[in-house]
Protein backbone atom coordinates (compact mmCIF):
# COMPACT_ATOMS: atom_id res chain seq x y z
CA UNK A 1 0.00 0.00 0.00
CA UNK A 2 2.96 2.33 0.58
CA UNK A 3 3.81 2.17 -3.13
CA UNK A 4 0.32 3.42 -3.94
CA UNK A 5 0.39 6.20 -1.34
CA UNK A 6 3.87 7.36 -2.37
CA UNK A 7 2.67 7.87 -5.94
CA UNK A 8 -0.34 9.84 -4.69
CA UNK A 9 1.95 12.03 -2.59
CA UNK A 10 3.98 12.82 -5.73
CA UNK A 11 0.82 13.32 -7.80
CA UNK A 12 2.21 16.06 -10.05
CA UNK A 13 5.90 15.12 -10.11
CA UNK A 14 6.95 14.47 -13.68
CA UNK A 15 10.72 14.49 -13.20
CA UNK A 16 12.91 11.79 -11.73
CA UNK A 17 12.63 8.05 -12.05
CA UNK A 18 10.21 5.37 -10.84
CA UNK A 19 11.00 1.71 -10.28
CA UNK A 20 9.04 -1.06 -11.97
CA UNK A 21 7.61 -2.10 -8.62
CA UNK A 22 6.34 1.40 -7.90
CA UNK A 23 4.57 1.62 -11.26
CA UNK A 24 3.06 -1.86 -11.24
CA UNK A 25 1.91 -1.72 -7.61
CA UNK A 26 0.15 1.58 -8.34
CA UNK A 27 -1.39 -0.01 -11.43
CA UNK A 28 -2.53 -3.05 -9.41
CA UNK A 29 -4.18 -0.98 -6.65
CA UNK A 30 -5.87 1.22 -9.25
CA UNK A 31 -7.23 -1.86 -11.00
CA UNK A 32 -8.56 -3.27 -7.72
CA UNK A 33 -10.14 0.03 -6.64
CA UNK A 34 -11.72 0.63 -10.04
CA UNK A 35 -13.11 -2.90 -10.13
CA UNK A 36 -14.69 -2.51 -6.69
CA UNK A 37 -16.07 0.94 -7.53
CA UNK A 38 -17.48 -0.32 -10.82
CA UNK A 39 -19.30 -3.12 -8.99
CA UNK A 40 -20.70 -0.61 -6.50
CA UNK A 41 -21.69 1.69 -9.37
CA UNK A 42 -23.54 -1.14 -11.10
CA UNK A 43 -25.37 -1.98 -7.90
CA UNK A 44 -26.40 1.65 -7.48
CA UNK A 45 -27.11 2.12 -11.19
CA UNK A 46 -24.64 4.93 -11.90
CA UNK A 47 -21.05 5.45 -13.03
CA UNK A 48 -20.34 8.34 -10.71
CA UNK A 49 -17.90 6.78 -8.20
CA UNK A 50 -15.62 5.09 -10.72
CA UNK A 51 -15.56 8.20 -12.93
CA UNK A 52 -14.62 10.47 -10.03
CA UNK A 53 -11.91 8.04 -8.91
CA UNK A 54 -10.51 7.68 -12.44
CA UNK A 55 -10.32 11.46 -12.83
CA UNK A 56 -8.73 11.78 -9.40
CA UNK A 57 -5.89 9.36 -10.13
CA UNK A 58 -5.27 10.45 -13.72
CA UNK A 59 -2.51 12.94 -12.83
CA UNK A 60 -0.72 10.57 -10.41
CA UNK A 61 -0.87 7.81 -13.04
CA UNK A 62 0.52 10.12 -15.69
CA UNK A 63 3.31 11.19 -13.34
CA UNK A 64 4.37 7.66 -12.40
CA UNK A 65 4.15 6.52 -16.04
CA UNK A 66 6.44 9.36 -17.16
CA UNK A 67 8.87 8.66 -14.30
CA UNK A 68 8.83 4.97 -15.30
CA UNK A 69 9.75 5.91 -18.86
CA UNK A 70 12.54 8.10 -17.48
CA UNK A 71 13.88 5.08 -15.58
CA UNK A 72 14.23 3.22 -18.88
CA UNK A 73 16.11 6.17 -20.39
CA UNK A 74 13.24 7.44 -22.51
CA UNK A 75 11.59 10.82 -22.63
CA UNK A 76 8.19 11.23 -21.03
CA UNK A 77 6.82 12.13 -24.44
CA UNK A 78 6.93 8.42 -25.29
CA UNK A 79 3.65 8.17 -23.35
CA UNK A 80 1.97 9.57 -26.46
CA UNK A 81 2.76 6.39 -28.38
CA UNK A 82 -0.14 4.90 -26.44
CA UNK A 83 -2.43 6.91 -28.72
CA UNK A 84 -1.48 4.65 -31.65
CA UNK A 85 -4.22 2.00 -31.78
CA UNK A 86 -3.23 -1.45 -30.46
CA UNK A 87 0.48 -1.24 -31.26
CA UNK A 88 1.11 1.79 -29.06
CA UNK A 89 -0.43 0.11 -26.03
CA UNK A 90 1.75 -2.98 -26.52
CA UNK A 91 4.90 -0.88 -26.90
CA UNK A 92 4.09 1.00 -23.68
CA UNK A 93 3.63 -2.26 -21.78
CA UNK A 94 7.04 -3.41 -23.00
CA UNK A 95 8.61 -0.10 -21.93
CA UNK A 96 6.94 -0.22 -18.51
CA UNK A 97 8.02 -3.83 -17.96
CA UNK A 98 11.62 -3.23 -19.06
CA UNK A 99 14.34 -2.99 -16.47
CA UNK A 100 15.54 0.52 -15.74
CA UNK A 101 19.02 1.76 -16.49
CA UNK A 102 21.44 0.69 -13.78
CA UNK A 103 23.52 3.85 -13.87
CA UNK A 104 22.49 7.46 -13.44
CA UNK A 105 20.86 8.85 -16.56
CA UNK A 106 19.65 12.30 -17.64
CA UNK A 107 16.62 11.99 -15.35
CA UNK A 108 18.43 11.21 -12.12
CA UNK A 109 20.09 8.44 -10.13
CA UNK A 110 18.94 4.82 -10.11
CA UNK A 111 15.94 4.65 -7.72
CA UNK A 112 16.95 1.12 -6.64
CA UNK A 113 20.10 2.53 -5.12
CA UNK A 114 18.33 5.37 -3.32
CA UNK A 115 18.28 5.00 0.46
CA UNK A 116 15.00 3.76 1.93
CA UNK A 117 13.23 6.21 4.20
Amino acid sequence: MNWYLDVLKKYAVFNGRARRKEFWMFFLFNFIFLTVLSIVDQAVGTQLLSTIYALGVFLPYLGVAIRRLHDTGRSGWWILIGLVPLVGFIILIVFFASEGEQQQNAHGPNPKLAPAY
